[in-house]
């Protein structure tokens, strides 16, 4: 049996992805849920127009029949949709950051802007399935991870849990991405002349990803230092995090770690101790690749994490956190 699934922002990166996981998907029909500029420009990367088409209304979702929606779109914008398509009996898993925070008021510190929709916060299952996965079964409101904090806290909480990381010392995340992560809308920043052949941080010491590493790892803002850098390619994420360890740990103890937490998870796969990811080894995949090198001496230790920014980071993740939210196998469209 498939299901019909609506996709709003079907010409983003995340969006498009998305789509392309659907049409293969053994139980979900893609429906693409014209909103703005959908309608226009973007509409030219879907290779199929045959494919089914909607308005983005709640109206149109409750005529259709829709099971769920993916909202790959700005936060402000699922502010506005995800309340009527609740309403309209959808499941709504939102791709952006407008509820993967806790708070109306730690929205508001992080994203600059009051929220639209605080009373749905209650609702909200933020998801990282690893993590989270009985949280999501049956929810009708799920949050989609930033795509740092997944590779970050996929790499980071189970040290914190295990007790080996000298906190006082504290965690430092060195995180490059491909610029597909900061959307398809054109800007300077992310132009040809720009990107290419160059290298840049940004948003230092303020990036608004940094509080889901916070209240999903368990760190406190003072312990956990990120710094999101540009790198010209089109996609991926690689994340250098370095620690001091609290007792002598072997990059070997530290997979074992790893191992215990993740030994059954599908999309986590890990080194041999001493052995780090590339992002060639997760780029069109939903795989996180995690490797460990420590020095018992000193103590110090760094794990690379790595991941698809578009697929594990953003729509890869959001089919994940549907299937489950929707009772059937997790790995459905994925594998």
């Amino acid at each position: 049996m498939t299901f019909p699934v609506g996709i709003v922002g079907f010409s983003g990166y995340s969006g498009a992805e998305a789509l392309r996981i659907l049409k293969r998907h053994p139980h979900f029909d893609p429906v693409l849920l014209t909103h703005r500029a959908d309608a226009g420009e973007g509409a030219r990367l879907v290779r199929k127009p045959a494919i089914r088409q909607a308005s983005a209304s709640a109206a149109s979702v409750s005529s259709e029949g829709l099971k769920a929606v993916l909202l790959a779109t700005a936060a402000e914008v699922s502010m506005d949709l995800a309340p009527g398509y609740l309403e309209a009996g959808a499941i709504v898993v939102d791709l952006s950051g407008a509820f993967r925070l806790r708070t109306p008021e730690c929205y508001k510190r992080w994203y600059k802007e009051d929220h639209a929709a605080p009373a749905l916060f209650e609702q909200a299952v933020y998801s990282i399935p690893e993590f989270h996965r009985e949280q999501v079964r049956g929810a009708r409101l799920v949050s989609n991870p930033g795509c740092y904090p997944t590779a970050a806290n996929l790499a980071i909480r189970p040290l914190i849990e295990a007790g080996v990381v000298d906190r006082g010392a504290g965690i430092v995340c060195d995180a490059k991405s491909g610029v597909s992560g900061a959307g398809r809308k054109p800007s300077l920043k992310t132009s040809f002349c720009e990107a290419g052949s160059n290298f840049s941080a940004y948003s230092v010491l303020n990036h608004r990803h940094v509080p889901e590493v916070l209240q999903t790892s368990g760190v406190e803002e003072r312990e956990f230092s990120f710094t999101a850098q540009l790198i010209p390619i089109d996609r991926g994420i690689l994340e250098t995090i370095y620690f001091r360890a609290a007792r002598p740990l072997s990059a070997a103890a530290i997979i074992d770690i790893y191992k215990k937490s993740y030994g059954d998870e599908p999309f986590v796969r890990l080194y041999e101790a001493g052995h780090l990811p590339d992002l060639h080894a997760v780029q069109g995949t939903n795989f996180c690749d995690i490797g460990a090198i420590a020095d018992e001496v000193t103590g110090r230790c760094v794990v690379v994490s790595a991941i698809d920014n578009v697929i594990k980071g953003a729509a890869g993740q959001a089919i994940q956190n549907l299937n489950l939210a929707a009772g059937i196998e997790e790995t459905a469209g994925l594998i």
